[in-house]
């Protein structure tokens, strides 16, 4: 009896490898576009790029400051998706930006100044507003953000974005990251860049160059592959990090990392 070949994808309809490529990730279901003229066509249905955003997207996106009633009036789910990622959007009367992570479709956001508790920023000013510290002696920042918004089952980093001016005092700070219900996580977090000459009172020092054995190629990634947050950087003692410039020319120091569990 002879056997039919099932090894053709083509023979499927086009809506049965729309919905198995639904099943897949943002970043598969574009590689496969290229497989065949059928498998492309379907890898552009909004039955793919629908399962990819997320499930709350529309009510995020309905507290955007303004300009994006366009996402939410019937626009192909691809093109809300991509959107999404190449361009984060101000929600929350500007104290929060959202966006998404272009290869898992998991969600991003960064606060702004006026959601964070600053010691002492006398000048509250990417975001319409940022805050200044002139001349301060004591430099604290309090953050928090409601983990129900977060993609659950995900693993997340945590960012200090900033900018530097000349006069600069150079010492590491001590940061925590605290999940309820969990042990807080601690960390020595340096806000100058690596290797760079440190002036105190009295005297100057250099911080301790890296080991023959630091892992040089190790990488962080907290929305996507070509993005500004991805970067190698070196193990010191005490787990400190070096801040990284991004392409925008502001700073960004990894703080912590939390876990974000499914939701029961």
């Amino acid at each position: 009896m002879a056997v039919q070949s099932c090894g053709d994808i083509q023979a499927l309809l086009e809506d049965c490898i729309a919905n198995v490529l639904s099943l897949t990730s943002p970043k598969d279901a574009s590689w496969m576009s290229v497989v065949a003229s059928k498998v492309r066509a379907a890898s552009q249905s909004d039955v793919v790029w629908s399962r990819f955003l997320p499930s709350d997207y529309r009510e995020i996106v309905s507290r955007a400051v303004d300009g994006y009633d366009w996402l939410l009036d019937g626009s192909r789910s691809k093109d809300i998706y991509l959107h999404l990622c190449d361009h984060p959007i101000l929600i929350d009367g500007g104290r929060k930006s959202f966006s998404l992570e272009k290869w898992s479709g998991k969600k991003c956001f960064m606060l702004a100044a006026r959601e964070l508790f600053i010691a002492r920023a006398d000048t509250p000013q990417k975001f319409p507003e940022v805050a200044e510290l002139p001349d301060v002696c004591w430099f604290e920042i309090r953050a928090k953000i409601d983990t129900n918004l977060l993609s659950h089952d995900t693993n997340y980093a945590l960012y200090l974005v900033f900018t530097r001016r000349s006069r600069f005092f150079r010492l590491p700070a001590r940061s925590q990251v605290l999940i309820l219900g969990h042990e807080a996580q601690k960390r020595t977090v340096c806000i100058h860049p690596e290797r760079e000459l440190t002036g105190r009172r009295m005297g100057l020092y250099y911080h301790r160059p890296p080991r023959d054995d630091d892992d040089e190629d190790e990488y962080i990634q907290i929305r996507r592959e070509d993005d500004v947050y991805e970067g190698p950087y070196a193990e010191f003692p005490g787990d400190r990090k070096y801040p990284k410039q991004r392409d925008d020319g502001l700073d960004g120091s990894r703080v912590g990392r939390v876990h974000c569990q499914e939701r029961i």
